[in-house]
């Protein structure tokens, strides 16, 4: 399966090796790391190796991240999409197989309103093409920004569960409940 999204200002479309420059832009700004466990990528290696995990979600779980691009300029911008966490390794709050919505965006693209943008049609995507019952959303309660984005576009508060020693807000939206 291809994936393809377009909104009013942004493409989302599968990774490829292309996109390793702009991902290493991305995950090596301690900025961007801040809530997500402080610890930005220092090589393309690595980058190339987020491209390589991105194109295994795809073909393994049917769905993954997608890269983000704003049409104005078609430049590289970051990504939004869903995941399918399995296992173990992956559990969050108790799940271990969920469909969770999530967004990363290169810092001087940040309070231009593309992570909500992006968020609200992978939202669309999940429930109406890929048929998702659920889809969740966690955040670290200290990050302001992503709280407010998993509240904007409809995803409701559960509760507050610690991971990795960082308290973590988790949210949901159920599909019987998207777009009320």
């Amino acid at each position: 399966m291809k994936f393809y999204l377009e909104t009013e200002r942004l493409i989302l479309r599968e990774f490829r090796e292309s996109e390793t420059e702009g991902v290493f832009e991305l995950d090596s700004n301690p900025e961007v790391h801040k809530y997500l466990g402080k610890n930005p990528i220092t090589t393309y290696k690595q980058a190339e190796n987020i491209i390589t995990f991105f194109e295994e979600q795809y073909k393994e779980r049917g769905i993954g991240r997608f890269a983000a691009f704003e049409k104005a300029s078609g430049e590289f911008i970051g990504w939004s999409g869903l995941k399918l966490n399995t296992g173990e390794k992956e559990a969050l709050n108790g799940f271990t197989n969920f469909i969770d919505i999530g967004y990363r965006f290169i810092q001087r693209f940040w309070g231009k309103g593309y992570a909500s943008e992006s968020a609200f049609a992978c939202l669309d995507f999940g429930f109406k093409q890929m048929n998702y019952d659920i889809i969740y959303g966690a955040a670290d309660v200290q990050n302001i920004g992503s709280n407010k984005i998993l509240q904007k576009i409809g995803l409701q508060f559960i509760n507050q569960f610690g991971y990795k020693g960082v308290d973590v807000n988790w949210y949901e939206l159920k599909k019987s409940d998207y777009g009320k």
